[in-house]
């Protein structure tokens, strides 16, 4: 298990919820970092969030739907890894303006509600499933989980915090078995009923009742969720020193296709790279980037990860820059900016014949979509092809 969530920097969660700010739409990430002893417990582990990589979904203001299985999860895994860093715990928003212009936001979870939801709490028992510590002391060489889940919602007095949460080692076990399934109500959790395909035990749970005394009872055939979690604290270092500071952000992965979110493409690496230091090189996003394209090889890669966790050091940036695979992806960078400009042109050629000709674009010459950036070049001009 995991003591502490410490995010290396408070701009990671900023960027985060940046995305709810700009659209009004819920957003799901997978945080990578890595694990640290915790000096303020015996014994204690910490989990360090470097950034947060967001994988293809859906979003909509009261709910996300995510693409699986993730066609980059391969190459993000193999970046992260070059770069010192892995898996650590998943975050996802649950935010809602309360209408009343103050920036303020509606407090959903809270002790008369609930904390994490049963389909949630199952959801993060398969992570925790799916990535345990490995150990030599088991029998099994696996024991539990170090794998942590954030939710970013609103508290009491309108303001927006993130908790972090694991499952309990007997919450996985009981859902990696089919022992418990979700429910309607987001604060109860069922237990499955013994069928001739499997025996389940009897589950029992405690609590006080109105008269202070301690009760058993057996969960037929539901309990409280929060029975199966465990709240870890969290927070900021008083030193921050994150391993990716860049001087100006690469655009986030995935986001592109949503409203006017900036799109990560060839030409965004090149307005990334131009006219910077070698500072720019330590972003995360942009290193995501670069693994997905598959225009640098294994070995320029891995100088890219060098650089980019160097920082500003200039020879590593110097030897980067020396690989044929790097200026092989900076001509290519170049290329899809002068394009992107040069369609750019157009359409504001295009849009000015429109004013001029009551409002319509003109159906001379190609224009492009400034919703999804496709150039058309067929006569209509009523609808993007």
């Amino acid at each position: 298990m995991v003591d502490h969530v410490e995010f290396a920097s408070a701009s990671i969660v900023e960027n985060f919820i940046g995305f709810w700010r700009a659209t009004g739409f819920q957003r799901f990430g997978l945080m990578y970092g890595r694990y640290e002893p915790y000096s303020e417990v015996p014994l204690g582990v910490k989990a360090v969030v470097e950034a947060i990589y967001e994988p293809p979904q859906d979003c909509a203001p009261d709910a996300i739907q995510l693409h699986l299985p993730d066609p980059q999860q391969t190459s993000v895994d193999k970046v992260a890894g070059l770069l010192g860093l892995q898996l650590v715990g998943l975050i996802y928003l649950d935010l809602l303006d309360d209408g009343t212009g103050t920036g303020a936001v509606v407090c959903r979870r809270h002790a008369e509600s609930y904390f994490l939801s049963s389909a949630e709490c199952i959801f993060s028992a398969a992570f925790q499933e799916r990535y345990p510590v490995m150990t030599r002391y088991a029998s099994s060489r696996r024991f539990g989980s170090r794998f942590v889940t954030c939710v970013v919602s609103g508290n009491p007095d309108g303001g927006i915090e993130t908790a972090c949460y694991q499952v309990s080692n007997v919450g996985v076990a009981m859902a990696r078995d089919g022992i418990i399934e979700a429910t309607v109500e987001p604060s109860l959790m069922k237990v499955v009923e013994t069928s001739d395909k499997q025996y389940v035990p009897e589950v029992f749970y405690k609590y006080k009742n109105g008269y202070g005394i301690m009760v058993k009872e057996a969960a037929k055939p539901t309990f409280p969720v929060e029975y199966l979690l465990v709240t870890l604290s969290h927070g900021f270092p008083q030193d921050p020193r994150p391993q990716f500071a860049p001087s100006r952000s690469f655009p986030t992965e995935n986001r592109g296709l949503v409203f006017d979110q900036p799109q990560a493409d060839l030409a965004a690496v090149h307005r990334h790279l131009s006219g910077g230091s070698n500072a720019v090189l330590a972003d995360f996003h942009l290193a995501v980037f670069l693994a997905g394209s598959h225009v640098l090889d294994d070995a320029d890669l891995a100088r890219f990860a060098v650089a980019a966790a160097a920082g500003a050091e200039p020879a590593a940036a110097a030897e980067l820059e020396a690989c044929p695979g790097w200026q092989t992806l900076r001509a290519l960078a170049r290329e899809a900016a002068a394009s992107t400009a040069a369609a750019g042109g157009a359409s504001g050629s295009s849009s000015s014949s429109a004013a001029a000709a009551g409002g319509r674009p003109s159906a001379r010459g190609p224009w492009t979509c400034r919703h999804c950036t496709f150039v058309n070049t067929s006569a209509s001009t009523d609808a993007c092809e």
